[in-house]
């Protein structure tokens, strides 16, 4: 007997246009794109090169935030507990905590606040250190379902990235870090800290910054998949990742970030709440997060999707508007549009 023909595979309309437009914005983008969408209520999900790894930059900052919001559930801390601001704590970047002297008690919930919605570097290590980087790196490999994964504090990424020049950087303290910083980029930076290190330029392992970092983005530390992080991300909106209380907390602080509004945010519908955190390092830009768009009809539920992106190879203009062409074709996708729940549309036979 003659087996029944087997039946195409059927996938969500909107995945088919997204991929057409995506596609669009990578031809367009001098760098790559990466994408991962799911629609949380119908569990459809695309993936546009995002199984490949790609680094997070300070989207780590999520996981950090929900091992510090675990340790308030375990009572071991509380939103108004005072951490003390150490020397070794300091890192170059946004935010307020560089403002203050080591020796400062600063609460938990500022210090998070600074994290997320600023994406201050100081306050990203002094959590770290007050949860510990072990709890960090179990959160991403629960939630994220990641194998490996491997975060570090943000003042090691800087040891880590110089060191790919020389291996020396591992000692750079936190005021090599802020003159590092104020040397300004490419070239000027890498004599600087030729300086700092007290070598030479022959003594160098690689001839520039641009060929460090990728050298450094290469050992996969603070990276993973955006299917990895799009778990941990639709773990946290569906309340598996903290208790009720906690999850109403951290996404209205991630609702409130200040940095990347020319990226994912700025091609979403008008009236999009975004609960999200950027990522940006030296060629590299992320946004990721989960948008939640309000029912076309009375009574129907909002559509939350989670969109996790990330664009690689060009400096941060041209990568912020990679990701807001990419919040545009999501948006234009149908992703958020009331549909049957299962889907109707067959991809395209590619025998034909």
């Amino acid at each position: 007997m003659q087996a029944a023909p087997e039946r195409p595979l059927r996938v969500p309309a909107w995945t088919l246009e997204l991929e057409r437009r995506l596609e669009a914005v990578d031809a367009a983008y001098a760098g790559d794109i990466g994408v991962y969408v799911r629609h949380l209520g119908r569990d459809e999900s695309f993936s546009y090169r995002a199984e490949e790894p790609w680094y997070l930059a300070s989207g780590v900052k999520v996981p950090i935030a929900i091992a510090v919001m675990r340790a308030i559930e375990r009572g071991e801390l509380a939103l108004d507990t005072r951490v003390t601001l150490r020397e070794s704590d300091f890192v170059d970047g946004a935010g307020g905590t560089n403002a203050y002297r080591a020796g400062t008690r600063l609460r938990v919930s500022w210090l998070l606040e600074q994290m997320i919605v600023h994406s201050d570097n100081t306050a990203s290590d002094v959590l770290i250190r007050t949860v510990g980087i072990e709890q960090v790196n179990r959160v991403a490999a629960e939630l994220g379902r990641v194998d490996g994964m491997h975060i570090t504090t943000l003042a090691d990424v800087r040891r880590l990235a110089y060191g790919q020049l020389h291996p020396s950087a591992s000692g750079l303290r936190s005021q090599d870090l802020f003159a590092l910083q104020r040397a300004g980029a490419g070239q000027a930076r890498v004599r600087r800290l030729v300086q700092l290190l007290a070598i030479t330029p022959a003594d160098l392992l690689r001839p520039d910054l641009d060929s460090a970092f990728e050298a450094y983005y290469a050992t996969h530390a603070n990276s993973a998949s955006l299917v990895e992080f799009g778990r941990m991300l639709a773990a946290l909106s569906e309340g598996r990742a903290l208790g009720a209380e906690g999850t109403t907390y951290l996404l209205d602080v991630m609702s409130r970030v200040q940095t990347g509004s020319r990226r994912i945010r700025a091609g979403l519908p008008a009236g999009t709440r975004f609960e999200h955190k950027t990522g940006t390092q030296h060629r590299r830009t992320c946004d990721l997060g989960i948008a939640t768009v309000p029912a076309l009809a009375p009574g129907r539920p909002p559509a939350r999707v989670v969109i996790a992106a990330c664009a690689r190879g060009t400096a941060t203009a041209a990568g912020e508007r990679a990701l807001r062409d990419v919040g545009a074709a999501v948006t234009a996708s149908g992703v958020f549009m009331e549909a049957p729940s299962r889907p109707t549309v067959s991809p395209p036979d590619p025998m034909r």
